[in-house]
């Protein structure tokens, strides 16, 4: 079943599905060694990556696994990184979430923002029930947005992920349908 990436719009922000003039900004920001410092995949090097991305994106959406949206001001149209919603399961009405934001974006709400949205047209289109997420221990600031859209800490992966030889430790995170703040 395809699941057309959607367009939304937020206060702030547009959320619209990747297009190939969005590579120079996501190679930018899939390359920053201090953004990715928490991820459990190194930084980019070339560019063929960006590439990889894109079909990727486009192939979740065909096969109907999830959406990746790039995350843009309305005012200037800037880029502000990218949100997802993946691994779509109809039959336990569940998904993952995750986004990305260079550090010129942080501190300003956007994520917080942006995957509100996502997850509001989420939860409608998909019928979800269940959202999961997963932070890096070392990371707060990316809980606190988890725990603003109500998330609720569930539980501790040790040594879940291994970067670079960085043994890091992960946060597992839930939202209930019950459980949603409401904007």
């Amino acid at each position: 079943m395809r699941l057309p990436t959607p367009t939304l719009e937020t206060e702030r922000l547009r959320l619209r599905p990747f297009t190939e003039a969005d590579t120079d900004d996501l190679f930018r920001l899939q390359s920053d060694a201090y953004v990715l410092r928490y991820w459990d995949y190194p930084p980019w090097t070339d560019r063929e990556s960006a590439a990889l991305f894109l079909a990727r994106c486009a192939e979740m959406s065909e096969e109907g696994s999830g959406v990746r949206v790039v995350l843009e001001r309305r005012v200037d149209r800037a880029f502000v990184g990218w949100c997802t919603v993946s691994g779509w399961n109809p039959g336990f009405r569940s998904a993952r979430t995750g986004y990305c934001l260079p550090q010129a974006a942080w501190g300003h709400g956007y994520a917080t923002e942006a995957a509100r949205a996502l997850l509001e047209w989420a939860f409608a289109t998909l019928d979800l029930n269940r959202v999961q997420a997963a932070v890096d221990t070392r990371n707060p600031a990316s809980a606190r947005v988890l725990e603003k859209l109500g998330f609720v800490r569930e539980g501790t992966l040790r040594e879940d992920c291994i970067v670079d030889g960085v043994v890091s430790d992960s946060w597992v995170y839930g939202l209930l349908r019950r459980d949603r703040v409401a904007p």
